[in-house]
C-alpha cells in the first residue's frame, strides 16, 4: 500500500482522504494500463489486424454513452461507494480472464467481449475521481490535487506497461493477469479509506427527482456557461483527433510501423507516460496561478501539431524522442480542461457535469475507428496529418467563438 505519511501543511498529501484516494487510484491505474497491454498485444499477435486493434481500443471506452449516469448515481448514493462497486467489477473481469488464460481457453472473441463489458465501466474512472477530488480538497489545493492525481495514471503507464511487458515475457500471460487480480482488489480497497461524509450531506439535500431530469440540470448547467461549455467541446474534440494515436494504435505503431516487439511497446507507452508525469508536476507546482482557459488551447494546438510529426517518424528511436514531448502538450492541455470544469460547476451538479465530460470520450472510439479504414487506404502519415490539421483548425474555432470567455488574463476561464 502506497500512502504518503507525511506532507507540508499546504499539500494535497496533508489530508488524509486524499493520501487514500492517491493510493487507491495509483493501484487501479497500474492494473489498468497491465491489462490494457496484455490484452492489446495478445490481439494483434493473434489476429494481426489493425481493424481488431481499434475495435479492441474502441470497446474500452463503449461506456462513455452512459457515463452521465454514473455522475448521476455518485450524486445520489455518494462518489465512493459507486467507486468501490465499479473497482470490484474490474477485479471479478479480470479473475474471470485469468481463469480463461491458466485453462487455455481464451479466445480473441473472449478478449473483445470482456474489454467490451469492462469498457462500460472504465470510462466513467477518471471522472468520479475528480468529483472525489473536488469534494474533499479546498479550493486552494484544488489544481495541485488534480496535477498530482493524475500522477497516478502516468506513472501506472511507464511502471504498469514497462512490468506487464516484462511479467508476461517471463512468468507467462496467465500470471501476469493474476497480478492484475490482486492490483484491482488492492484499488478497491483502499478506496474504502476516502472520505464519505459529503454522503450524508447528499442525502439531506435530496436526489434528483429523475434521472432524465438530473442530466437535463447538468445540460443546462453547461450550457450557461461558456468556459465549461467549450471544455466540453475541445474535450471531446482531442478525444477525436489526438488521443487514438498515443492509446488505441500504438500496438500498430509498434509492430507494422516500426517493427519492434512487445517490449518496444512498453518502452512507446513509457514514454507518453513519462512526458506527462513532467506536466503534471510543473500544473501541480503552478497551483491556482494557472490560467486553465488559456493554457487548454495553446497545449491543444501544440498537441496536434506534434500528432501531425509522429506520423512522419518510422523509426523506433525517432518516436521514443518524440512521444515525451507529447505526453507534455497532452497534459498540460488536459489537467487545465478538468480544473475549468470543476472550478465552475455547482457542488450538488459536480458527479453529473463531470459524467457528461466523460461522455466527450466517446469521441476517441469514433477516432480509432476512423483511423483504421483511413491507415489502410491512405498511410499512417497522412491519416496523421488529417487528424492533426482538423484538431489544429477545431481549436482555432473553439477560440474565435469564446475568445472573451477564454483568452483574457480577466476571463473567467482564467481567474481561479
Amino acid at each position: 500500500m502506497i500512502v504518503v505519511r507525511r506532507a507540508p501543511a499546504r499539500s494535497p498529501f496533508a489530508i488524509r482522504s486524499y493520501r487514500f484516494q492517491w493510493s487507491a487510484d495509483l493501484m487501479t491505474s497500474w492494473a489498468f494500463e497491465m491489462e490494457t497491454l496484455i490484452l492489446g498485444w495478445y490481439i494483434v499477435v493473434q489476429t494481426n489486424s489493425v481493424l481488431l486493434v481499434t475495435l479492441f481500443g474502441s470497446l474500452q471506452f463503449l461506456g462513455t454513452l452512459i457515463a452521465p449516469f454514473f455522475g448521476l448515481a455518485g450524486d445520489a448514493f455518494g462518489h465512493r461507494n459507486v467507486m468501490c462497486l465499479m473497482r470490484a467489477a474490474y477485479a471479478l473481469l479480470a479473475a474471470f480472464l485469468a481463469a480463461l488464460v491458466l485453462t487455455d481457453l481464451l479466445t480473441p472473441v473472449l478478449a473483445l467481449v470482456v474489454a467490451g463489458i469492462a469498457g462500460l465501466i472504465r470510462p466513467s474512472d477518471m471522472g468520479i475521481r475528480n468529483v472525489l477530488i473536488g469534494e474533499t480538497m479546498p479550493e486552494d489545493r484544488l489544481t495541485s490535487a488534480i496535477g498530482l492525481s493524475r500522477i497516478t495514471s502516468d506513472s501506472a503507464r511507464v511502471c504498469g506497461a514497462l512490468a506487464g511487458a516484462s511479467i508476461v515475457a517471463i512468468l507467462g500471460m496467465g500470471q501476469a493477469y493474476l497480478m492484475v487480480v490482486v492490483f484491482y482488489v488492492l484499488g478497491m480497497l483502499l478506496t474504502l479509506g476516502v472520505d464519505a461524509t459529503r454522503a450524508a450531506d447528499r442525502e439531506t439535500m435530496g436526489a434528483a427527482p429523475s434521472p432524465l431530469r438530473g442530466l437535463w440540470e447538468a445540460a443546462q448547467a453547461v450550457w450557461q456557461a461558456p468556459p465549461q461549455l467549450a471544455a466540453m467541446l475541445m474535450a471531446f474534440l482531442i478525444n477525436l483527433t489526438a488521443y487514438p494515436f498515443t492509446l488505441g494504435l500504438l500496438p500498430y505503431v509498434a509492430q507494422d510501423v516500426y517493427g519492434t516487439t512487445q517490449a518496444g511497446l512498453g518502452y512507446l507507452i513509457a514514454a507518453v507516460a513519462g512526458g506527462g508525469i513532467v506536466a503534471s508536476l510543473i500544473v501541480s507546482r503552478m497551483g491556482r496561478a494557472a490560467q486553465p482557459a488559456r493554457m487548454m488551447l495553446v497545449f491543444s494546438i501544440a498537441w496536434h501539431g506534434l500528432v501531425i510529426l509522429f506520423g512522419q517518424i518510422n523509426s523506433l528511436p525517432g518516436g521514443l524522442l518524440l512521444l515525451p514531448l507529447i505526453g507534455i502538450t497532452q497534459m498540460l492541455c488536459l489537467l487545465p480542461m478538468s480544473v475549468l470544469l470543476l472550478r465552475g460547476a455547482p457542488p450538488a451538479l459536480r458527479g453529473r457535469i463531470m459524467g457528461m465530460r466523460t461522455l466527450a470520450v466517446y469521441g476517441l472510439p469514433v477516432g480509432l475507428l476512423c483511423s483504421g479504414p483511413l491507415i489502410d487506404h491512405l498511410g499512417f502519415p497522412a491519416t496523421t496529418a488529417i487528424y492533426g490539421t482538423i484538431g489544429i483548425v477545431a481549436t482555432l474555432l473553439v477560440l474565435g467563438v469564446w475568445r472573451s470567455h477564454l483568452w483574457p488574463k480577466s476571463a473567467p476561464g482564467n481567474i481561479g
